[in-house]
């Protein structure tokens, strides 16, 4: 039986993973020869710290040092491009109302790639903090964050279920051995080996349905 649902925040309940790729193309702007290998690295590791990209960008695609001061500039010169727009892009289409729907029914928590002090400011402007009993973000990794979950509340791998659209949640799952969704675009290939899949949450509950008839309880 299902007892708890993880959920990355962007690109999953808010629309906004699109907001981040923009602000990394804006914050190495001045490197238009690297530019492409820059937003390649980000894309094929979404999800991942803000951090640890601009510590690869610099040391492996630009070549330079980056010092303690220049990696709190760009972290704060980020925030500063993305906080606004996530505070105002739409929600998954049906995610509020199974949030709603199914409190009662299921532990939520949040896995993300956001520093954990700006998560928990984005999910208290835009109401969500009652719905999770935890909201976990960097400098831990998605699969510490999920491992952390399954230890403080006494589930087991086949009792969670984590819905991400990147890389870096399928590989906590996989790490984990929780049951994985991928929010995914059916034109995107990305996560396409994923058993469970959704567009959005309009299917989701039908898709828990399906996923605990087929899957066994010890996985």
């Amino acid at each position: 039986m299902i007892k708890a649902i993880i959920f990355d925040l962007d690109g999953v309940i808010i629309e906004s993973a699109g907001i981040k790729t923009e602000a990394f193309r804006t914050l190495f702007a001045d490197y238009p020869d690297k530019l492409p290998q820059i937003m390649a690295h980000h894309e094929k590791n979404a999800g991942i710290s803000r951090y640890v990209k601009f510590r690869y960008f610099y040391e492996k695609i630009l070549g330079k040092e980056l010092t303690p001061e220049r990696e709190k500039e760009l972290g704060e010169e980020f925030s500063q491009i993305v906080l606004d727009k996530i505070l105002k892009a739409p929600f998954a289409a049906g995610v509020m109302k199974f949030l709603k729907e199914n409190v009662k029914r299921y532990r939520f928590f949040i896995a993300s790639g956001t520093p954990e002090e700006e998560l928990k400011y984005i999910l208290k402007q835009r109401r969500l903090e009652k719905y999770f009993r935890g909201a976990y973000g960097t400098p831990q990794t998605k699969t510490e964050i999920t491992r952390r979950i399954l230890d403080e509340n006494n589930l087991s791998a086949g009792e969670a279920v984590f819905v991400g659209d990147a890389e870096s949640d399928l590989t906590a799952a996989r790490e984990t051995g929780v049951i994985f969704v991928a929010r995914a675009d059916m034109s995107d290939n990305t996560l396409d080996d994923c058993t469970w899949r959704i567009q959005d949450f309009t299917d989701f509950e039908a898709v828990l349905a399906k996923i605990e008839k087929t899957v066994p309880a010890s996985t």
